[in-house]
């Protein structure tokens, strides 16, 4: 009992200095991860490339993969892109087990110190972030010591060590074993520490080592698979081309490459086992990706046979996911696209509202309520987002944007509900078979014309920071104040000069003032992308 409490003990510490460790890299890369991201092209090579770094940076490539299945599942990715990813996190989670093999334990107490102090007084956020990173470093090394420590009594137990060895003998039970492992803990780099820590105390060879890595390697492509329950189609290929890549390469390994991978891993470093699993893991990644990016095709196609069906066409929600808040600097990403999604939205809402009015379209108007509903749905969802995004360790950029977003959302939301409100005013009008001068058409053609125009360039500057942009907008709202109150004057004129029936002289004076409201609110989003601008400079 006393070894199983210091194990979880030990591996307990590890994760949370992993954790650590990936937050602060993830704060001090900040804007670089969503450059990163925005380097994604059809070339699988570069997606390969960007699929390690990420990994490198997130410190787990069932992280990482479980965010690629969000992305997929977002839009945000292709399947084709997510391929390469999937192939370069898998690279990339290997540099964990080469930094865990340098045996830099008794350095880690020194490592934690120096940079808890550097995190206490330092004002520099750069610098702060990055000193929280070496404290995860540096607990992570403590724990791998602890859970050595827990292990070490193991090396006087016969059975235990027959039956590690036996892994080596029966390869199928070894890669169960290494399966059954990362399953539990969800993380393959806590699996290899958990290997790593088992070899640093002569308890396992190399040949019971490998089918373990290899059943390590398995296993992680279960946490993605289980993140995928509920995605789309795409999504789920995306998982199942996780698993059918490490599976096949895990067959390859262990009928041809396994001997030559033993030649190499001994030939380079004779007398440590520890480094001989963290070559051999990293040689068994690079060759695997090697082989099969060729072939990455082929998997596709197979991965769309497990999982058939067309895809599903995106309703509401298009790119946020909790997946990707895993990752906050990307999750504030896809919250601003979704932001202009729903913006375009209630773009079309209006637009569809307005057509409804002008021509006496029944269907554009049963447009705009249907579009309507999907707009409060939308301002729903990434209220709660936003919520847990905030919640979050995110960087204070961010966090400044996300706060800007809280309002910017309910904006378009009430922009929504001003179509909606012009959409009920044109089907009054076409209930009651009501006419409207050539003159009042005209301009509410005008009004609509600005404010429309001043509401979508307040969503391309909103998408571009475009400070000049936004000036614009704010310059056009007041143009439709001054316009709105002339109307108004006309208007009140053509009804006292009996030009105009009462009942759709109201109608007419509702529309404009719902246009007023809608410039407003362009107005205001404008005005958050004029702070926004400001905090960057």
């Amino acid at each position: 009992m006393e070894i199983l409490f210091g194990l979880l003990g030990g591996l307990g510490l590890f994760l949370y200095g992993m954790n650590v460790m990936s937050t602060g890299l993830q704060k001090a890369a900040g804007d670089k991860l969503k450059s990163i991201i925005g380097m994604l092209t059809t070339n699988r090579f570069m997606a390969v490339i960007v699929g390690a770094v990420v990994t490198a940076i997130v410190q787990s490539s069932s992280a990482s993969t479980v965010m690629v299945v969000g992305f997929v599942n977002a839009g945000m990715m292709q399947l084709t892109q997510a391929v390469g990813v999937i192939m370069g996190a898998n690279i990339g989670t290997t540099i964990t087990a080469q930094i865990i093999t340098f045996k830099v334990e008794r350095y880690a107490p020194i490592i934690v110190g120096i940079a808890v102090g550097i995190w206490l007084f330092t004002k520099n956020r750069k610098t702060k972030q990055l000193a929280e990173a070496f404290i995860g470093f540096g607990i992570l090394f403590i724990g791998m010591e602890f859970m050595g420590d827990a292990l070490r009594p193991l090396r006087e137990y016969e059975p235990f060590r027959e039956m590690l060895v036996s892994f080596g003998e029966h390869r199928f039970l070894g890669i169960l074993a290494g399966f059954a492992i990362t399953v539990a803990v969800q993380s393959s780099t806590a699996s290899t520490g958990i290997l790593l820590a088992l070899a640093m105390e002569g308890l396992i060879p190399i040949t019971s080592g490998l089918p373990i890595l290899f059943g390590i390697n398995m296993g992680t492509t279960v946490t993605a698979m289980l993140s995928s329950i509920g995605a789309n189609n795409t999504a789920k290929r995306a998982a199942a081309f996780h698993f059918l890549f490490n599976l096949i390469g895990t067959v390859i390994f262990i009928s041809f490459l396994q001997g030559p991978t033993y030649r190499i891993i001994t030939y380079l470093n004779s007398d440590s086992i520890p480094r001989q699993i963290a070559n051999a893991h990293t040689l068994f990644n690079i060759t695997n990706t090697l082989i099969l990016l060729p072939f990455a095709g082929i998997l596709v196609k197979l991965a769309k046979k497990i999982v058939p069906g067309e895809e599903e066409s995106t309703h509401g929600i298009k790119y946020i996911d909790n997946r990707i808040l895993e990752t906050p600097s990307i999750a504030t990403v896809t919250v601003i696209r979704e932001t202009l999604h729903m913006g375009n939205v209630a773009r079309t809402s209006l637009e569809s509202a307005l057509e409804g009015f002008i021509e006496g379209n029944q269907k554009k108007i049963d447009e705009t309520f249907k579009l309507e509903k999907v707009v409060n749905e939308l301002e729903r969802e990434m209220s709660g987002y936003l919520v847990k995004l905030s919640n979050t360790n995110i960087s204070l950029d961010n966090r400044e944007t996300v706060n800007g977003l809280f309002n910017t959302i309910n904006d378009i939301e009430r922009v929504g509900d001003h179509a909606e409100n012009i959409a009920e005013l044109a089907e009054y009008k076409i209930d009651n078979q009501l006419n409207f001068s050539d003159n009042a058409i005209e301009e509410i053609n005008e009004i609509a014309t600005i404010t429309l125009k001043a509401y979508k360039n307040a969503l391309t500057a909103l998408k571009n920071l475009d400070a000049s942009l936004a000036m614009k907008v704010i310059e056009a709202e007041g143009q439709v104040d001054v316009l709105e109150r002339t109307l108004r004057a006309n208007h009140i004129e053509r009804l006292n000069n009996q030009m105009c029936v009462p009942a759709s002289g109201v109608i007419f004076l509702d529309i404009i003032s719902n246009l007023e409201r809608i410039a407003d609110h362009a107005s205001n989003i404008a005005m958050a992308v004029l702070d926004k601008v400001k905090t960057k400079r």
